[in-house]
């Protein structure tokens, strides 16, 4: 796949998800992301199953290099000054005047480096009451109003993976590569400031566009009771979804495939209104039809009749239904170290082409002598030992 991002260099000192994933974002285009950790510890969700290498942490670090550093050490700040003046972009995600604290102030680094594109990601913005309070995934998905789009009344605790975090990492890629446009015309760097409530208030516009629009409060059953969408348990145990939507065809196709053909003549379920209004009765209907087979024939006649349906894969799974292997989802690479890693590639492609290749996570400061040793050098300091941060 063309590096579209391939000559820009990314200093990325983020931790956990948000900021680690605005680095994988630009790494998976192309740049050249070198990731600034702690020594000894590194970023603290290496360790979240034990060791440094844990999922958590492969999960969004991969195509990066690795250096550790302490910038509260004058020796090792003199080194980073020097990788900021190579830099295009430096990105992190600590609370509000941490960076400051730690020797990587916004002005600071662009008083270092003028044509930086310096990113800084926060739980609640950077001024403010709620400025310093800590923000983590649940948090953001609440103080947005998304989170009771996901909780269900009937069984309320939080479901899913983090997506404030994952989310917060898209918006601050979308800011970046927007300012390095930028950079290109006017030939200066910028500033670009996302926090999770705000990157999670945007993702949620369509709830509050109803609001605003027409006083609506949408609640967890709102959208799914619109667009008809269902889950269905077969006689195996696996589930199916159906996205039904509003054309009429798709409805005949149903009725057709479960056998019942007059199902959607009953005054309850005639037409899209109907269905909304009795979304819950048509749920249990269904459900004592799709409890009769096994998923797998069900999908076949859905198949058949040309309607909206998936199975509801797991992640063991997903990557092995033909479309997926297909579309060549599925990527891996071999680390000299850690043996084989296999991820999902970048979903965009560029000319026809997608990334056929990965490069695994760094262990901890996997790249020090490549990369800082060149520059301790210059400024006549020596290397420390490295060898217990490249143990996993």
């Amino acid at each position: 796949m063309k590096k579209v991002l391939e000559g820009i260099r990314v200093l990325d000192q983020g931790t956990f998800i948000t900021g680690p994933a605005a680095g994988m974002l630009l790494a998976d285009l192309g740049a050249d992301v070198i990731k600034v950790e702690q020594p000894g510890s590194g970023d603290p969700f290496r360790a979240f199953k034990g060791g440094l290498y844990s999922p958590h942490y492969q999960t969004y670090n991969r195509n990066k290099r690795s250096v550790t550093l302490n910038t509260k050490d004058k020796d090792d700040l003199a080194v980073m000054d020097e990788l900021v003046r190579s830099a295009d972009v430096y990105i992190q995600n600590f609370r509000p005047g941490a960076a400051d604290r730690l020797g990587v102030g916004e002005k600071r680094l662009r008083d270092i480096n003028p044509r930086l594109v310096y990113c800084s990601i926060s739980g609640f913005g950077q001024t403010g009451p709620s400025a310093s309070r800590p923000a983590y995934d649940s948090v953001a998905q609440a103080a947005s109003g998304f989170l009771g789009l996901l909780i269900n009344p009937e069984n309320p605790r939080v479901v899913g993976p983090a997506l404030a975090d994952a989310i917060t990492g898209f918006y601050a890629a979308y800011g970046i590569l927007g300012a390095l446009f930028d950079r290109s015309r006017t030939g200066e760097g910028s500033t670009v400031e996302v926090s999770m409530l705000e990157a999670m208030c945007h993702f949620n516009l369509d709830a509050f566009t109803h609001f605003y629009s027409v006083g609506e409060v949408m609640g967890p059953y709102s959208r799914p009771s619109v667009s008809q969408s269902y889950v269905m348990k077969c006689k195996d145990g696996k589930w199916l979804a159906l996205h039904m939507s509003s054309p009429e065809k798709f409805w005949q196709g149903l009725a057709n495939a479960i056998e019942r053909p007059n199902l959607f003549e009953d005054p309850r379920f005639c037409d899209r209104n109907a269905r909304i209004q009795h979304q819950e009765t048509l749920i249990k209907v269904l459900s004592e039809i799709f409890i009769t087979k096994d998923r797998n024939a069900w999908c076949e006649r859905l198949l058949a009749q040309d309607v909206p349906h998936a199975p509801m894969y797991d992640p063991s799974e997903a990557l092995e239904d033909p479309q997926a292997k297909h579309l060549e989802i599925l990527v891996s690479g071999q680390h000299p170290e850690m043996g084989l890693f296999r991820t999902v590639r970048p979903p965009v492609n560029f000319d026809g082409e997608h990334a056929k290749s990965v490069v695994p996570p760094p262990v901890l400061g996997e790249h020090n002598d490549d990369i800082l040793g060149p520059i301790r050098a210059t400024l006549g300091q020596k290397s420390p030992p490295t060898g217990p941060e490249s143990d996993a």
